[in-house]
């Protein structure tokens, strides 16, 4: 049987960027790296920009393959995941909202938005069933609850080579910055409701425009909820609508209590699997 393919589910997050410096280094063995981007209209602006103009041209003089790949329908057209949120007839919410007692409701994001994303290019690639490629994953030690979450594609097998090599997040950014790349912002989309209240915070300090996107989105769900008889859902753990949740970030302290909750991120390249 051949050998299994390797590739790397890249996040863009420091993790991700560490896994390519190592990819780079020959000190693991994965000469392919697969980005799914979930939307340039999705992914918060710094990753895009992380990725295409550190990340990628990096892959390219160090001879690693690096591929953007996007969720396309049936039709071929492209689809974003926040368009799909938007589509006034969307039923289903996709990102993990928080539910009116603040736990997080249902997500289908990391499936649909990235796992299955690499599965089809797997598919188009060759890659059978009974053979499986190899799908680094980007987590460190300290995160290490979020190894073997989730669903494994049907021709792909997970593997954590950043847990077999003991690195922690701290490690990956020295690795990083060992390379000359600048420090990884935090992968993530913009609207992801896993995001800690202090980087709402910034953000509507920051990037109002981006903050006000991410409420609206919160507004439309609301409404097309409202107009089939359903409770509210909340992109924090709040209860409360984002601009009535989140203060203005103000010189260390907070307008409004904070509490972190998950902070998790996309790093890893896919998601919170």
């Amino acid at each position: 049987m051949p050998t299994p393919l390797r590739v790397f589910s890249n996040g863009g997050g420091v993790q991700s960027s560490a896994a390519l410096v190592l990819s780079a280094r020959g000190e693991i063995d994965f000469p392919i790296h697969l980005w799914s981007n979930v939307g340039d209209d999705s992914e918060h602006p710094a990753s895009l920009k992380y990725v295409r103009e550190v990340l990628m041209p990096y892959a390219a003089a160090n001879g690693i393959e690096f591929h953007e790949l996007r969720k396309k329908r049936r039709d071929k057209q492209e689809r974003t995941l926040y368009q799909t949120i938007m589509n006034p007839e969307s039923k289903a919410i996709q990102i993990p909202v928080r539910m009116s007692n603040g736990s997080p409701g249902n997500r289908s994001c990391t499936v649909k938005f990235k796992i299955d994303v690499i599965e089809s290019w797997l598919y188009h690639h060759k890659v059978k069933i009974d053979n499986p490629a190899i799908v680094g994953i980007g987590i460190s030690v300290d995160e290490i609850q979020r190894a073997g979450r989730g669903k494994e594609g049907k021709r792909s097998r997970r593997t954590y080579p950043l847990l077999d090599l003991g690195l922690r997040r701290s490690d990956c950014l020295k690795i990083v910055a060992e390379a000359g790349l600048p420090e990884p912002p935090k992968s993530s989309c913009y609207f992801c409701p896993f995001h800690r209240i202090q980087t709402w915070s910034e953000m509507r300090r920051d990037e109002p425009e981006l903050f006000e996107k991410a409420a609206h989105m919160e507004d439309t769900i609301n409404e097309r909820r409202a107009s089939l008889n359903r409770d509210p859902v909340y992109l924090t753990d709040k209860a409360r609508p984002l601009r009535e949740a989140v203060g203005v970030a103000q010189d260390g302290f907070w307008t409004t209590v904070v509490d972190d909750g998950d902070g998790e991120s996309c790093d890893s390249g896919h998601c919170f699997t």
